[in-house]
This record gives C-alpha cells, sequence and structure tokens, in this order.
C-alpha cells in the first residue's frame, strides 16, 4: 500500500489520534511515541517521508497495527502546526 492509498481513507478523528499517541517522560525520554510502545511518531512519519511503505513498518514494528500508523501522520500534522518553526538557512 502506498501512502497516497492509505491517506485517501476515511480521516481519524482528532481525538482518535490523540488516544493512540502519548507522550511520557519515562518513555523515550518523553519524545511522542504510539501508545502503549517505545516506537516514537517522529521515526514512524521520518520513515514514511524516505520512502518506506505502510505495510514495511507494520512488518518492521510488528506491535503496530494499522490505525496507529493512521493516527502517527495528523499527530505530526497538528505538532508542525503548533511549533514555532525556525526559518531555513539561505
Amino acid at each position: 500500500m502506498i501512502l497516497a492509498d492509505f491517506l485517501t481513507g476515511d480521516n481519524m478523528e482528532r481525538q482518535a489520534w490523540m488516544d493512540r499517541s502519548q507522550i511520557d517522560p519515562s518513555v523515550h525520554h518523553g519524545e511522542p511515541c504510539i501508545t502503549g510502545t517505545r516506537i516514537p511518531v517522529s521515526v514512524l512519519v521520518g520513515s514514511i517521508a524516505n520512502g518506506d511503505t505502510i505495510e514495511e513498518l507494520l512488518r518492521a514494528y510488528p506491535a503496530l497495527t494499522r490505525e496507529d500508523m493512521a493516527a502517527a501522520l495528523p499527530y505530526a500534522a497538528e505538532a508542525v502546526r503548533e511549533a514555532p518553526l525556525l526559518p531555513f538557512a539561505s
């Protein structure tokens, strides 16, 4: 499954993706992770950005579900919307 196909499904409601991610100082140094795992959201989103498919990630991380993967992307989008961004150096 490619990313475009994955994203054409129903949009996950905000509370649903929030329930699938956690920030806990005792888990992975407080980095946002998929709930119940030590798998950082940033690793999943970065892997997708680098060309990995959803299917590859589900095989690489057997603890993940398709719903977890669906939650990682809107979580990252929300984080980017809320975070102050520094301009790129020119």
